[in-house]
């Protein structure tokens, strides 16, 4: 399932999901519109698990769950916790944080 946040409200969702999978990102982002259709690829091969789009400038909020400080940042997230995040362009990298938490 991948959805787009729509309101700066990622902890909640964090608190209700035993995982979920996020990636933060920015409309001027090219980097992140790369990794966009890999990340919406994922999504769809583990169907039962939450992934999130999430503009890291527009919900600074969730933006601070995981320290992003730079972009695309991707998360991880298990029992309401932060488990893992890196800043990657690569699918390979994305793959490995993602089976962290599988």
């Amino acid at each position: 399932m991948l959805q787009e946040l729509n309101q700066d409200n990622l902890q909640e969702i964090v608190n209700t999901n035993e995982t979920v999978i996020v990636q933060y990102s920015a409309s001027w982002c090219g980097n992140c519109r790369i990794m966009k259709p890999k990340f919406k690829k994922m999504a769809t091969e583990n169907e039962n698990i939450p992934f999130f789009i999430v503009d890291a400038e527009q919900f600074p909020e969730s933006r601070k769950l995981a320290k992003v400080d730079n972009l695309p940042t991707f998360a991880t997230f298990k029992n309401g916790q932060l488990v893992n995040q890196t800043q990657t362009n690569k699918l390979e990298v994305l793959t490995e944080l993602v089976s962290e938490v599988l």
